[in-house]
């Protein structure tokens, strides 16, 4: 179980960081936002605050480090430079999946950085078909009290698990479990997809059991039917995913369809994030934090300086193109109608359908 565990969280990370991942011809959609600007934005630039909370808890930028990686030596050297530089950063940072934390004593250590990030939110992550696979909410209480996270998130990756050798298929009445994980537990639950997006129906139906949160996590960056693809050794599941190349709701469509639908519902918007601007352009439709993930996963495989300096760009991203429209806080940047989409004017969050 734990060579088995270490091998596959390994591979995943060498085949995100050297190989082709991407969905073919499928973007995340925020190509089609742009910004009117402003050349007389009426601020200071020095003014412009990046400032906000999430989880209860403060975040110097409206920014997360994405589920990625936990459960093998090279992704213990990764979480903690990303822990270091989140904290130094004062974003948000996300576990991958914690599973091989109560199944495997190896490397434990590789999602145990609490000390490295003792004052940012840190989420913990389970999928949540393993709870039709032993998995309830004692054991999802179990992962918050070892992780001493401020969230657990269940994450979605149906077409994921139905290409990867030996995945788990059950996904039946995983509803009423979410809901009775959501009740228990003594921290905020969260739901993400890995890369193919969650639309409003299905937010709806999360929120109402008890969700706290949802990352969209759409199509447009890297594609897990892709990354099981590369891994798989069985012919038929390789020849059959390459039919699955382009599938999944792009990150713009997810967070306008979530928020159209309720508009309480807190949203992170990850998937495909690759610069400030694109943070900016999500931020405008509605989302509240934004998830970068591989974008940060070379920078993470050398050093916490590294993500740092990578983080410093995005910030300074999102500080130019507020800056080019003349907004100095996020909530302005939110309410701002120097957007469009698709050469419209985006008047009200519900535009861009």
């Amino acid at each position: 179980m734990e060579e088995g565990i270490n091998r596959r969280k390994t591979e995943h990370i060498r085949l995100c960081l050297d190989d082709n991942v991407e969905g073919v011809n499928k973007s995340t959609g925020l190509e089609g936002i742009s910004f009117i600007h402003n050349a007389l934005p009426e601020i200071n630039f020095a003014d412009i605050d990046l400032q906000t909370s999430f989880l209860n808890k403060a975040l110097k930028a409206p920014f997360l480090v994405s589920s990625m990686t936990g459960g093998s030596e090279l992704a213990a050297k990764i979480n903690q430079n990303l822990a270091i530089a989140a904290e130094e950063k004062g974003w948000a940072v996300a576990l991958g999946s914690t599973r091989a934390l109560l199944e495997s004593d190896a490397h434990k250590e590789s999602f145990l950085i609490r000390k490295q990030a003792p004052t940012v939110p840190l989420i913990a992550n389970l999928g949540a078909v393993q709870l039709n696979y032993g998995y309830g909410a004692d054991e999802a209480e179990r992962i918050v009290e070892l992780t001493e996270a401020d969230s657990l998130v269940l994450h979605l990756n149906s077409l994921q698990e139905a290409v990867q050798d030996g995945g788990d298929l059950n996904f039946e009445n995983l509803l009423p479990k979410i809901e009775a994980v959501c009740k228990q537990l003594p921290v905020p639950v969260g739901a993400k997809e890995v890369g193919f997006g969650i639309d409003g129906t299905v937010a709806d139906k999360l929120y109402n059991a008890g969700i706290s949160f949802i990352d969209v996590a759409g199509a447009g960056g890297t594609s897990w039917s892709q990354v099981e693809k590369l891994r798989s050794e069985d012919p038929l599941k390789k020849a059959a995913a390459e039919a699955f190349n382009n599938w999944g709701l792009p990150t713009k469509d997810c967070i306008v369809s979530v928020k159209s639908s309720n508009a309480a519902v807190p949203v992170v918007a990850s998937g495909g994030m690759k610069t400030g601007v694109d943070a900016a352009k999500a931020i405008t439709l509605g989302a509240d934090v934004i998830g970068f993930a591989r974008q940060l996963l070379q920078a993470a495989t050398e050093s916490a300086e590294s993500v740092i300096r990578t983080m410093d760009q995005i910030e300074l991203e999102l500080k130019m193109t507020m800056f080019g429209i003349g907004t100095k806080s996020l909530n302005e940047l939110k309410n701002t109608d120097r957007v469009m989409v698709m050469g419209k004017s985006l008047q009200n969050k519900t535009a861009g359908e």
